[in-house]
């Protein structure tokens, strides 16, 4: 098989895996050598289906000896299978870096012969491209579930991230889904984890010791292939984010790609669904909220038309208003339509004066969202803001979310 259908075949088969964010490298390009995952980063480009492909984003192989129901690359599923050699994928990602095509390599793969097998053919194309090839630009790799620490830790030394998916939210659905074992997907993790940290120990001794995938590590969900609500779904990043210290848990919304019975008959995947778990994943990493302030036993859901935060809002509006000129940073940050930017920026601008609500405004504050909630030297901030629930739902509710996140195709037709 010719290099040009390999890479069509392998490069589908990757679309479904999102979690390819190339923010966080700090590894410096070699001396004489090409590319760079630092200054000025990674140009993100966007597929027909809205999803990121910032990368040259491709499957070593779709061989898998694994028969998840929700993959398309399963073992019992009838579809033209391929494989790279080690220096074909080195030669393609330069040849596209030349080219201006890429700024990096996101590489994961189904599971050919063992998982050792293959987690050996994916370090060694790193450490021919970081070695051989000099390449300086940004490499992520899949560290593949039950691979040996000796291998995880190499793949750690030669890619800015490694990361495992966890793919579902509890071991009863492993079970039920897939024949993979939770204790396979959750070593690797703990591996890297423990290596980020004896790297960083190591660092502060000496300096010149190699860093140690210095982007950290994600994982990534399937949204709604199983029954677990976003109460249940969110409890668990949490425990992630706690454990492992990860950079990013990625939602990936169900798609369907088979008849299996186990699977759920849908007719479209549940985009609005991961976009609210996105949202609330925001609060937990960056805003100061906990799982059981977002979503609580009785009500297990994320609203469709709420963002998380102003469904808080508008269930504690004896929380509000707040005044603008005295209110802490961390209780700013829990007023709809003030971010983690305009909230900072409000900080430093209120040490100089008195400000308006045209200076809001300025500072990045959407006043429409945020005039319920505040009050500006003891009056409201706005002209007709209150407590008047119907009004509040009003401004705050998302209309058209999806229509913003349809993306122009990469390839033209």
């Amino acid at each position: 098989m010719d290099l040009e259908k390999k890479l069509a075949i392998l490069g589908a088969a990757a679309r479904y895996d999102v979690s390819c964010a190339s923010s966080g490298s700090r590894l410096a390009t070699p001396k004489g050598g090409i590319g760079n995952g630092a200054f000025p980063g990674i140009c993100h480009s966007w597929a027909d289906d809205g999803r990121c492909i910032s990368l040259l984003k491709v499957l070593f192989t779709n061989v898998c000896i694994h028969d998840c129901a929700y993959c398309v690359n399963r073992r019992s599923n009838d579809l033209p299978r391929a494989a790279f050699t080690v220096d074909e994928l080195c030669n393609l990602t330069i040849e596209f870096y030349r080219r201006n095509y890429i700024e990096g390599l996101f590489l994961s793969s189904g599971v050919m012969r063992s998982s050792d097998y293959t987690m050996e053919r994916m370090v060694l194309v790193a450490k021919k491209l970081r070695t051989e090839h000099l390449f300086g630009g940004y490499l992520h790799l899949k560290a593949i579930p039950g691979a040996g620490r000796g291998l995880v830790r190499q793949a750690g030394l030669y890619a800015d991230r490694v990361s495992v998916n966890i793919e579902l939210p509890t071991e009863r659905s492993l079970r039920l889904l897939t024949d993979k074992k939770k204790d396979d997907i959750i070593a690797p993790m703990g591996e890297i984890k423990s290596a980020i940290v004896e790297n960083r120990d190591e660092r502060k001794h000496l300096r010149s010791a190699p860093r140690f995938a210095p982007a950290g590590q994600s994982t990534q969900l399937i949204i709604g292939a199983t029954p677990e609500n976003d109460r249940q779904i969110l409890t668990l990043s949490d425990a992630l984010y706690r454990r492992f210290s990860l950079r990013r848990v990625y939602y990936s919304a169900f798609v369907p790609v088979s008849g299996d019975p186990r699977l759920p008959a849908i007719a479209t995947p549940p985009l609005l669904r991961e976009h609210r778990l996105y949202q609330a994943d925001w609060l937990l990493r960056f805003y100061g909220f906990a799982v059981g302030e977002i979503l609580g036993e009785r009500q297990p859901f994320l609203d469709e038309e709420l963002d998380p935060k102003s469904a808080w809002a508008l269930r504690n509006l004896h929380l509000f208003p707040i005044e603008l000129m005295t209110a802490p940073y961390e209780l700013l940050l829990r007023v709809p339509g003030i971010g983690v930017t305009s909230a900072r920026r409000i900080v430093v601008a209120r040490r100089h004066g008195f400000l308006s609500a045209e200076d809001l405004a300025k500072l990045g504050v959407v006043m429409k969202r945020a005039r319920h909630f505040l009050t500006i030297g003891g009056r409201m901030a706005l002209p007709g803001s209150g407590r008047h629930l119907h009004l509040m739902r009003r401004d705050l509710v998302t209309r058209d979310l999806l229509a913003p996140l349809r993306q122009l195709p990469l390839f033209s037709s």
